[in-house]
């Protein structure tokens, strides 16, 4: 992997994988329309790990609370800790199932296309502006319930198709249940960390039984590149919804998935 591509793979992942516009869908295109080989999992997990960490320090308190929260599940206690972590641990178990069946199947590397990624750009994007636009804004995370939990972690579940977005999915799952905007964006955002850590753990595990020097330096670098493009990309995406809607996002998915649908058909 070219220097040039490192970064963009880095940035490009950074910037987008918080905002509801599918970084998977943006990673798959910079390869093909850049001409690059593909990134390899590899690389793209370690840009994942860069996010994590970089959602890890915005939420903090969140990820204190869960922490705390899941020793009060394991003594039997209750408590708003307690219940994050049950929802969170809720509503990770779709996609952990449809992953596993995807991969099994092969039914996830059939869906890596640009006609794929077009549709869904676009549908999905439609989807988010109906629910940010029609449904109520009344509820807060301390609100969920088991139910609401499941509903956004079976929506997650379509994340896997490329274009889809795990965060627009989810946000828009949560709209469509009335929560505030800046609300549904950050139980996405904590929703992101089981999922990157356990393919961080799962790929790392790899990487470091290969002994490949060269591309653990890659992997760091890239990493903490990502890390500093999503915190970044964090702060305005929290700063803009507290007074502001999903607009700007679905004109791009809109823009961009008719965009790719006329290159790909005309």
């Amino acid at each position: 992997m070219s220097g040039l591509q490192l970064v963009v793979l880095a940035l490009v992942q950074g910037i987008t994988e918080f905002l509801p516009i599918s970084s998977q869908a943006h990673l798959i295109l910079v390869d093909r329309f850049g001409g690059w080989p593909d990134s390899g999992i590899v690389m793209r997990v370690a840009v994942h790990v860069g996010t994590l960490f970089a959602v890890m320090v915005y939420f903090w308190r969140d990820v204190w609370a869960v922490l705390v929260g899941l020793l009060q599940l394991v003594a039997g206690r209750r408590g708003p800790g307690a219940r994050l972590a049950f929802h969170l641990m809720v509503a990770t178990v779709p996609v952990v199932l449809a992953g596993g069946l995807g991969v099994r199947y092969g039914v996830i590397d059939r869906l890596q296309s640009v006609e794929v990624i077009a549709w869904a750009t676009l549908g999905f994007g439609i989807v988010l502006y109906a629910a940010d636009r029609l449904c109520l804004t009344v509820r807060k995370i301390e609100h969920m319930t088991f139910g609401g939990a499941l509903i956004i972690g079976i929506a997650q579940a379509l994340a896997l198709i490329p274009g889809t977005s795990r965060s627009g999915i989810t946000m828009t799952a949560a709209r469509a249940m009335g929560y505030e905007r800046s609300e549904a964006a950050r139980f996405s955002m904590l929703l992101s960390i089981p999922v990157i850590v356990a393919a961080g753990a799962y790929e790392g595990l790899k990487l470091y039984r290969a002994g490949d020097a060269d591309l653990t330096t890659s992997a760091i670098i890239a990493a903490l590149m990502a890390f500093v493009a999503a915190l970044a990309a964090i702060g305005a995406l929290m700063r803009w919804l507290r007074h502001a809607s999903f607009t700007p996002f679905v004109v791009y998915r809109v823009a961009l998935g008719a965009g790719l649908l006329a290159w790909i058909y005309w």
